[in-house]
């Protein structure tokens, strides 16, 4: 929050809107950041959606400051990580893992999503050398970024080789705890520009939770239910887009985001992953700051990445990765894992600004 004020030059009291996302915020909450923070607001949210945190958030104080509610939102997400953390959370993170998956001993959302993996293989084709080349991608994108938790080459020969975590799940493609917050400001666009501040305009936002729930397993989320209208109100072509942050906690979930959102053609998933590099200077970039898989896993912080990361691109701020020339960026949220699926589902179109 500090970060936040001191870069865009505002004080505390003129940020009159906050929105917040963590899983170890309690006992505390939003309105006890409040005070933590020193401030005064009029508009106060508190968003329990996991890794589509970041895009709703971004939505729901846009929302708020074109109504007058507020002036200038900050939205944070962050979280601590600690030996124990992650059994505590699970231990109290839904009724369903409680009941129907502590129990049998699973733990976390290993087990659900080899279930959605392997129906996404089955389905669609995709061979674990397809979600190896996505994760090395990231890889090399981390190596050009100092705050990436894991910054060394890898090989597709290391990702075949590392052992299952919970088949056809193995050990890289699970994201790595950490502690660390994201964060970003929402105001209108003549403030930015009367505050020489860099910005970025929205084109357009989707949101949707519990999409096609008479789906045995799980394959698609609600960017299949709402890409055409999303598209239709940016007026723009997923092949106008120069880059895309997906919500990388599993590399099927980042092809399922890819897909859904009509970057290729229904069901060719396989080769479209195998016609691109996905790296930040290549073709189709992806992750361009290792996500989730290099970064790190930030808890609630992790459904911010994304859409901080994109910012940076179309702000310029993004020096040893940047991607050439770029004007439009995608952003993906994925969140809540309910026993067997996701259900929360997001997505924003940002455009670089212009004074």
């Amino acid at each position: 929050m500090a970060e936040l004020a001191k870069d865009s030059d505002l004080d505390s009291k003129e940020i009159d809107g906050l929105c917040v996302s963590s899983f170890t915020l309690s006992p505390d909450s939003g309105v006890g950041l409040t005070q933590h923070f020193g401030m005064t607001t009029r508009w106060l949210d508190d968003l329990p959606v996991g890794g589509a945190s970041g895009v709703i958030a971004l939505r729901r104080a846009a929302r708020a400051v074109q109504s007058g509610d507020a002036s200038v939102i900050a939205c944070v997400a962050g979280d601590t990580s600690q030996p124990d953390t992650f059994r505590k959370l699970m231990s109290r993170f839904s009724r369903s893992a409680q009941d129907a998956s502590l129990p049998y001993g699973a733990g976390g959302p290993n087990v659900s999503f080899a279930l959605i993996t392997r129906e996404y293989m089955r389905r669609f084709g995709v061979e674990r050398e397809d979600f190896g080349k996505l994760r090395l991608a990231q890889r090399e994108n981390a190596t050009h970024v100092p705050y990436a938790l894991v910054d060394k080459p890898s090989t597709l020969e290391q990702y075949l080789q590392a052992r299952m975590v919970a088949d056809p799940v193995a050990l890289f493609d699970c994201v790595m705890p950490c502690a660390g917050a994201e964060g970003f400001l929402v105001m209108k666009e003549q403030m930015a520009i009367d505050r020489e501040l860099p910005f970025v305009r929205i084109l357009s936002t989707l949101e949707r939770h519990n999409a096609f729930p008479d789906d045995p397993i799980q394959y698609r989320s609600g960017w299949a239910q709402d890409a055409d209208e999303f598209w239709e109100l940016a007026g723009t072509t997923p092949d106008q887009v120069d880059m895309l942050q997906t919500y990388d906690d599993y590399p099927a979930i980042s092809a399922m985001q890819i897909q859904n959102l009509g970057f290729c053609p229904d069901g060719d998933i396989a080769g479209f992953i195998r016609k691109h590099t996905f790296t930040f200077d290549g073709s189709f970039p992806h992750n361009t700051s290792g996500g989730q898989l290099s970064i790190g896993q930030a808890g609630a912080a992790g459904g911010f990445l994304g859409l901080v990361e994109a910012v940076r691109q179309l702000t310029g701020k993004a020096a040893t990765n940047a991607v050439p020339e770029a004007q439009i960026a995608a952003v993906t949220g994925f969140g809540m894992i309910i026993f067997d699926r996701g259900l929360c589902s997001a997505a924003a179109l940002l455009s670089k600004g212009q004074a």
